[in-house]
C-alpha cells in the first residue's frame, strides 16, 4: 500500500493533489505546528499577470500550536468571491471555479483544520480524486514520535509499504533509513504542466483555483497524471 501525506494547505497547487491522487492512503497531518507565512493559510492567484497571495487570517498564530488547536478569523467571503471574480471572470471555467471557492469559503466552521479538511474534500471531489483522507490526529499515539519516526510508525499502522514525499522532501529523508524499517521511498515530481492563462507567459505553482479556471474536468484529469515517481536517491 501507498501512503502519502502532508500538512492542510489552503487551495495548495497542483503538485498537492498529485501526491493525493498517486497515494492508496492520505494523511491530513494536522497535529502537526502551525507554520507562520508558510501555506495553511495562504496561496496564490493571478491578477492581471502578476502572482498575488489570496488568504485566510487565523487567531493569535503560533509555531507553538497545533494546527487543529488553531482557529479562524471570520472570513469576509464576499470580498473573497469579488477578488476572484475581478481576477478570473473572463476565464473559460470562471463558473465551475467560482461555484467551488464559493462553497468552500462559506463553510461555516472556525477550526482551522476542520476548515481546511472540508476544503481538500471539496477539491477532491471536484478532482474526481477517491483516495481516503485520514488526520493524523485519528492515530492515538502518533504525536509522540518526531520527524521521520511519525512516518514510520503511520506504516506501521496503516500497513503501508511505500511512502511519497513531495519532491521538496529529498533533502530531509534518506532512502536507505525507511528501507531498514521496511518501506520505500519515493519522490512525486511535478511535471508542472502549462496552460493557458489570458495569453500571458505562464506562471506555475499557483493555487489550484487557477488551473480549474483555465481547465476543463478533462483537461486537468490529464495534468494530474503529469508527474514521475522517482527513488529516494533522486534517481
Amino acid at each position: 500500500m501507498i501512503l502519502a501525506g502532508n500538512q492542510p494547505y489552503f487551495l495548495p497547487y497542483l503538485g498537492w493533489w498529485q501526491l493525493i491522487k498517486a497515494a492508496d492512503l492520505f494523511l491530513i497531518s494536522d497535529d502537526y505546528n502551525f507554520i507562520k507565512n508558510g501555506w495553511i493559510c495562504r496561496n496564490r492567484i493571478l491578477v492581471d499577470g502578476t502572482p498575488m497571495y489570496f488568504r485566510i487570517e487565523v487567531r493569535k498564530r503560533s509555531n507553538f500550536r497545533h494546527i487543529k488547536d488553531t482557529r479562524l478569523m471570520p472570513i469576509q467571503v464576499g470580498k473573497k468571491l469579488k477578488t476572484l471574480e475581478f481576477a478570473y471572470s473572463r476565464a473559460p471555467f470562471f463558473s465551475d471555479g467560482i461555484a467551488l471557492a464559493e462553497r468552500i469559503l462559506r463553510y461555516p466552521e472556525t477550526n482551522l483544520a476542520c476548515f481546511l479538511e472540508h476544503s481538500i474534500r471539496e477539491v477532491c471531489s471536484f478532482l474526481s480524486i477517491t483516495t481516503p483522507l485520514k488526520r493524523t490526529s485519528e492515530m492515538e499515539g502518533n504525536s509522540l514520535f518526531k520527524r521521520e519516526e511519525r512516518i514510520y510508525d503511520a506504516c506501521r499502522r496503516t500497513g503501508a509499504d511505500t511512502y511519497i514525499n513531495a519532491i521538496g522532501g529529498t533533502k530531509l529523508y534518506d532512502r536507505d533509513e525507511f528501507a531498514s524499517h521496511g518501506i520505500t521511498l519515493k519522490f512525486l515530481k511535478s511535471g508542472f504542466p502549462e496552460y493557458s492563462q489570458f495569453r500571458k507567459p505562464f506562471v506555475d505553482r499557483l493555487s489550484i483555483l487557477d488551473a480549474i479556471m483555465f481547465n476543463s474536468k478533462e483537461d486537468l484529469q490529464k495534468m494530474l497524471e503529469d508527474y514521475t515517481l522517482i527513488d529516494g536517491d533522486g534517481e
